[in-house]
């Protein structure tokens, strides 16, 4: 296993890895829209969905891979009522065939946000 961090992607705000390579999978950690260059999350379920997305790019960057690598993803939203206007940018970060994929509704994301997306990759 190897850990895979980046500066182009948020620091882990606890005891976990941006990211673990076992060789064939990478599993990142769940991202927040949290912009690595200013430390500030940007308003609005759009713009959100996008900078979680592109700090998940960035740490496959560092893998070596990109986001046709991916085989799963999961994206945790606070409010189901966001899902439609998350789903716009996330059909634009993926081409067929298309990752599989859970989207689940919680109570609470970390620092506020309004949505959290994790990944696992395939070399």
């Amino acid at each position: 296993m190897k850990v895979i961090s980046t500066k182009e992607a948020p620091a882990a705000i606890g005891p976990y890895s941006q990211a673990i390579d076992t060789g064939a999978l990478v599993y990142t950690s769940g991202q927040l829209p949290i912009d690595p260059a200013t430390g500030i999350m940007p308003e609005g379920i759009k713009a959100q969905t996008a900078q979680s997305l592109a700090n998940v790019k960035a740490i496959l960057a560092e893998a070596g891979l990109g986001m046709n690598n991916v085989v799963k993803t999961t994206v945790f939203l606070s409010d189901m009522a966001d899902f439609g206007a998350m789903n716009e940018v996330y059909a634009e970060c993926f081409s067929a065939p298309f990752p599989a994929r859970s989207a689940i509704a919680v109570k609470e994301l970390p620092k506020q946000a309004l949505v959290e997306i994790e990944v696992v990759a395939s070399r």
